[in-house]
């Protein structure tokens, strides 16, 4: 669904004629109209404007919410039932303002955060050790964005601590690149932000919730004092299924790490004063 007449509808057609190729027989509907989603059981939010080069998260945040606020009261009115995945940035603060604007219980409004970073960080790792991606497992907490907390100690190569394998400088430096990722490709692009990786991120979320895999991923979710952390949306590992989050597992962290995930919560209320949504 989308706002320009004919886009839709013509993203719809081109990705429907891939069916016989790819061997799918999903139906596909491109429209401009919220009637046409009703009764939605997941709806993906990537609605907003894209970063450009030099433009921070942050800086995306007064256009974004009028734009998502109205996309929520929609969804709602349509689909009162759904699950709510939220891409649009700044992510962690319009993940808040979906929760608050659709007054959803929270564990059904889920941000995309960490399933992406994780993803990038572990695509660097790969590329560093040359090993296959498959084998990296990534932990990355906290805000999606220039706060998000990067835990090495908890990142593997099939069951081999990082910090094991690669020098801390070495460490550090694919740490910096995973928190500047999305920046990166947009200063490459010039006129548009990543697309692929997200919407693949995005996907293994859906598919989790739609298939009640009971799968542990990285989400932006509302904590109630987990993690020491209330009211506030931020990056944490989840439980999803067919309810959308069903468990908000709690790392053991060490103190310098909880300080960490602690900023990054502390950052965040900082942006949803700005919001002005309590």
């Amino acid at each position: 669904m989308d706002i320009i007449p004919g886009l839709p509808q013509g993203k719809a057609l081109d990705i429907l004629q891939s069916a016989p190729i790819l061997n799918f027989d999903i139906q596909l509907t491109g429209t401009n109209s919220y009637q046409e989603t009703a009764d939605s059981e997941v709806v993906i939010i990537t609605a907003g404007l894209f970063r450009k080069p030099g433009m921070t998260r942050d800086e995306l945040l007064l256009a974004n919410m009028k734009i998502v606020a109205e996309v929520i009261s929609n969804v709602v009115n349509y689909s009162p039932e759904c699950i709510i995945i939220m891409v649009t940035n700044p992510l962690d603060a319009m993940t808040h303002l979906a929760i608050k604007t659709s007054k959803f219980p929270r564990n059904r409004v889920i941000g995309l955060s960490g399933v992406l970073d994780a993803a990038r960080f572990s695509s660097f790792i790969a590329a560093e050790l040359k090993v296959s991606p498959t084998d990296v497992s990534a932990c990355v907490l906290g805000a999606h964005g220039r706060n998000m907390v990067v835990i090495p100690r908890l990142t593997t190569v099939k069951g081999t601590p990082l910090t094991e394998l690669l020098p801390q400088e070495t460490i550090d430096k694919l740490v910096e690149r995973t928190i500047e990722g999305g920046a990166e490709i947009v200063s490459l692009l010039k006129t548009g932000s990543a697309f692929y990786a997200p919407s693949a991120a995005v996907a293994r979320m859906a598919e989790a919730i739609v298939l009640d895999k009971k799968e542990i991923l990285p989400c932006a979710a509302y904590l109630q004092r987990e993690y020491g952390i209330k009211g506030t949306v931020i990056g944490v590992p989840v439980k999803l299924g067919k309810s959308g989050i069903e468990q908000i597992i709690e790392l053991e962290l060490t103190p310098e790490e909880k300080q960490a995930l602690a900023n990054s919560a502390k950052a965040m209320r900082e942006l949803i004063k700005t919001m002005k949504l309590g």
